[in-house]
């Protein structure tokens, strides 16, 4: 009697045991969902609204040739929507859950073939390649990035949900003003080339003083010298100098262009 007590204990006791198990085993099935406002390394995690993604690469100009980097990729939302543009597009994310959502996301869209993510640091993270950078981060994350990002190639497109680049001033900027509760406003950037300091000029002396992409100086042609003052989009610069705008393209140390007046111009450093 005794022993048949024991063995029905033990047969509960192994039910019980594989209940669990398979509780455990379901729970751990379970899809991912974050919430909104959770902790991430450096910022919570608050979604972009779909129609400010749109915005944002609609800004960067986003086609079929672009390759997007997305910083702190989330839920996968702007990478999967530049992909659906036909872009390549990654996303960077320091949360694992996140970055399998954000796969789970791609193959639902169909578009896993040009998305792609990757769980990393963004401080630690080579995005060098990207034509076009998205992010939705915090002014102190976008500034410890600035200098990281005013390295990489002058043409290069940065999108920014929120949050500015405080001296570095925006190219750029929409705000959403209908059906948007919050985080309606992009700013965008153009990476611009580095041009500051003295170039010699045909004929004559060109000094640069750059402040981001904004440009002034000196130009001395014909023995004549007068004040510039004007502006860098990516590798193209345009300059006014007695009452005349000069216009050149910046390709490594030299930069090449033409006057309204007529003629060409050509400095190097």
């Amino acid at each position: 009697m005794k022993r048949s007590r024991f063995v029905f204990l033990l047969a509960v006791a192994a039910c019980l045991s594989l209940a669990a198990a398979g509780a455990l085993a379901q729970e751990q099935g379970r899809e991912y969902v974050p919430s909104v406002g959770q902790a991430g390394k450096d910022v919570v995690w608050v979604p972009t609204p779909q129609d400010l993604v749109d915005a944002m690469l609609d800004m960067a100009e986003v086609t079929a040739a672009d390759y997007v980097i997305d910083l702190g990729s989330g839920d996968g939302r702007t990478v999967i929507t530049a992909a659906k543009r036909g872009a390549t597009a990654m996303g960077i994310e320091y949360n694992p859950d996140m970055v399998e959502l954000a796969e789970r996301n791609a193959a639902k869209a169909g578009v896993s073939d040009k998305a792609t993510f990757v769980k990393a640091d963004l401080f630690e993270s080579d995005f060098s390649r990207a034509t076009v950078i998205t992010m939705f981060l915090l002014p102190r994350i976008n500034l410890e990035l600035r200098p990281k990002i005013l390295d990489m190639k002058p043409g290069t497109r940065v999108v920014s949900n929120s949050f500015d680049m405080e001296l570095w001033k925006a190219d750029q900027a929409t705000t959403l003003t209908e059906d948007c509760a919050g985080w309606c406003t992009a700013y965008l950037w153009i990476v611009p080339a580095k041009v500051d300091g003295e170039w010699k000029l045909d004929g004559g002396a060109l000094s640069l003083r750059q402040t981001f992409q904004e440009v002034t100086g000196k130009i001395t042609v014909g023995g004549k010298t007068s004040d510039l003052v004007g502006k860098l989009d990516g590798d193209v610069i345009r300059f006014e100098a007695g009452g005349e705008e000069f216009t050149g393209k910046v390709v490594g140390g030299a930069i090449s262009g033409t006057r309204a007046r007529g003629g060409s111009w050509r400095a190097t450093r």
